[in-house]
């Protein structure tokens, strides 16, 4: 039925198609036997996926990635699909309308999104409000993870001010946080990617998330760092020393990308469309390699959620191969449909019998030693 559906979406403008099928889609999923049926079709129960990281356990290692449901309004619908874990926002202290419409374009030439999106969101005081709402009814499912970032009006120099407050305001409902200092779309935001105002801002998140595991009597919550695609040697040794001086618990890898290279999309177009972040089917090979530099600069000791160009479940198996322990998914969803997680279930699991191994997390990195016997990076 994908097939059908999809032309039908792409015609409409991309924000607006997104909105309006998960407004649908989150409606159906109101009505008791359609997602009964909905779960039945599309989640996956094999222990053979089950992943356990940052003392988490996770169902399946597939993930929605950040910015796909940015206020936490659809992840309990988007669990009947079988994502192992979802990642809501990016949020922000103050709510903040964006960058101006359009802002979101498919590049279907090169099964790729352009967005300039800027964290829209309603704020992290409102989507405290909503998932309090929602843990009344029953436990949150699946996997919650919560990316938060910074308001567009706030300066780099307050910055942490201001991701502290919605840490605190979202603690009691994330498993796990994102701090994101690496979209493309908020101006002057990578700049927080650099050492000195990095440290800084990871070491107040920190000792905050002493201070509220204490109030909640719970264990503090994993903090993870998403980083862009686009750094540079030395930014990358950077942040590797930092998370051996810091109690980083995993690396979210990568963002989108603000490169051109390579795209089948006739440039005129591209530069007509303006700035922005791409993903999708142009990240996948860059992302690939980037985690397995990571893997291997961190000698396996953190875990890597990899996240960027994963368009089919063998992209997953080989984002998987090069030193990532969970996988996200968004633009491969958009283009592959309800049924997209599944596929990549199903295509894990027979690449598990084929190999002869029981869990994936005999395969995590698995690249990497190949490559060494080899004597080579290439994948």
């Amino acid at each position: 039925m994908w097939p059908l559906i999809r032309p039908l979406l792409f015609s409409l403008d991309a924000e607006r198609a997104h909105h309006l099928s998960m407004q649908i889609f989150a409606g159906a999923m109101r009505v008791g036997p359609l997602r009964r049926l909905t779960e039945r079709l599309f989640r996956a129960d094999d222990p053979r996926l089950h992943v356990r990281r940052f003392g988490i356990d996770f169902p399946t290692p597939v993930g929605l990635a950040a910015g796909f449901d940015k206020n936490a309004e659809y992840f309990d619908a988007l669990s009947a699909l079988g994502f192992g874990f979802i990642e809501v926002g990016t949020l922000t202290a103050q709510a903040q309308s964006g960058n101006p419409r359009p802002r979101l374009f498919r590049l279907p030439a090169d099964r790729a999104l352009l967005n300039r999106m800027g964290f829209n969101n309603k704020g992290s005081a409102a989507a405290a409000e909503a998932l309090a709402r929602r843990k009344e009814l029953r436990p949150l499912f699946p996997v919650l993870g919560v990316n938060i970032g910074r308001s567009k009006v706030v300066s780099n120099e307050e910055a942490v001010g201001d991701y502290l407050t919605s840490f605190e305001r979202l603690f009691p409902f994330g498993r796990y946080f994102v701090v994101n200092v690496s979209s493309p779309n908020t101006p002057g935001l990578r700049e927080l990617q650099q050492r000195g105002p990095l440290t800084a801002l990871l070491r107040a998140l920190t000792e905050k998330n002493g201070e509220l595991a204490a109030r909640h009597g719970v264990e503090p919550r994993p903090i993870l760092l998403k980083i862009a695609p686009d750094l540079g040697d030395d930014q990358i040794t950077d942040i590797v020393e930092m998370t051996r001086e810091m109690p980083i618990a995993g690396l979210v890898a990568t963002n989108t990308t603000v490169s051109r290279d390579r795209l089948r999309t006739p440039a005129r177009r591209v530069a007509a469309l303006g700035p922005g972040g791409v993903s999708g089917a142009p990240l996948t090979e860059r992302t690939r390699r980037f985690v397995l530099d990571l893997y291997r600069r961190t000698q396996g000791r953190l875990p890597i959620i990899g996240v960027g160009g994963i368009m089919s479940g063998e992209d997953a198996w080989q984002m998987i191969r090069a030193g990532a322990s969970l996988v996200q998914v968004y633009t491969g969803f958009v283009y592959g449909g309800p049924g997209f997680v599944k596929s990549i279930h199903r295509h894990l699991l027979r690449r598990l019998a084929q190999s002869g191994k029981h869990s994936l997390d005999e395969v995590v990195g698995s690249a990497l030693s190949e490559a060494a016997k080899r004597e080579e990076w290439i994948m």
